[in-house]
């Protein structure tokens, strides 16, 4: 992971890249609220400079300045009750439930049993009740990025210099992705206009329009793109790739995306 950078090529062009020697996360909250209660939203976000192409195994995501989401969804007394898994394309989702959340708040079909999602299998539940001083470890395969487990852990085991090389990284409020120093000016993240308005610049994945396309009817399916509402970013944060489901499955609504996907907060 890295921070998201410009500079100029030597044609004078703007380049966005992400400088991975120095890490970054950023941070956004959102409020929201259901029938049942009024909820926060901790968004953590970071990028990479790229998924490497590769045949075998084939990396379907390959391209530049990709990106994770990780979610953290609080209930009114301050505990999270879920925790959602999303590439900043809208591919790879996953919502676990943790100890906090009721039981009549999850899916009907919902199964005590491992979650199996795109070759990685995560737990079906994040207990929060055993451990003091809890923190989530998300662990990501290398190169494609995908979460492969989400662990609850003390926070004195992230001492423990046998298993963690520990690198901080500075949290910046998500807006900053929007005013990104290049010389003596700034540069946005992000498109602003145009065809192209809300997705990173730079990241268009060509085998995923290639492969993905017709059976989305977007051109630009796994290009990523901004956290935003409509107004500003110009198309719609979908985790469906069914066309139909455009709107009802985008996760800048929340408390619909939850509704769509069967959780019943």
């Amino acid at each position: 992971m890295g921070q998201p950078s410009a500079r100029y090529d030597d044609r004078g062009n703007e380049q966005i890249y992400i400088d991975s020697q120095n890490p970054i996360i950023f941070f956004l909250k959102k409020n929201f609220s259901t029938p049942k209660g009024r909820y926060t939203n901790l968004i953590y976000r970071i990028h990479f400079p790229k998924v490497p192409f590769s045949l075998i195994p084939f990396n379907l995501t390959a391209g530049k300045n990709v990106g994770l989401m990780v979610v953290i969804t609080l209930d009114s007394q301050q505990r999270p009750v879920l925790v959602t898994t999303v590439h900043t394309c809208g591919c790879y989702l996953v919502i676990v439930p943790t100890s906090f959340l009721p039981r009549d708040a999850l899916p009907v079909k919902w199964r005590e049993k491992p979650i199996r999602a795109y070759g990685e299998t995560l737990p079906c539940l994040l207990d929060y009740s055993k451990i003091k001083d809890p923190k989530l470890l998300v662990h990501l395969r290398p190169g494609v990025h995908r979460v492969m487990d989400l662990e609850i852990i003390g926070k004195q085991e992230l001492q423990d210099s046998r298993r963690f090389n520990v690198i901080y990284a500075d949290l910046k409020p998500a807006r900053e992705l929007k005013k990104i120093p290049i010389d003596s000016n700034h540069t946005s993240f992000y498109h602003q206009k145009g065809l192209l308005k809300g997705y990173v610049k730079g990241s268009v994945k060509p085998l995923e329009s290639i492969f993905l396309s017709l059976l989305s009817l977007d051109f630009f399916v796994g290009t990523d793109k901004v956290y935003a509402d409509h107004l500003e970013s110009g198309n719609p944060f979908y985790t469906s790739l069914k066309p139909w489901n455009r709107n009802a499955s985008d996760i800048r609504n929340f408390a619909a995306f939850l509704e769509f996907w069967g959780w019943q907060l």
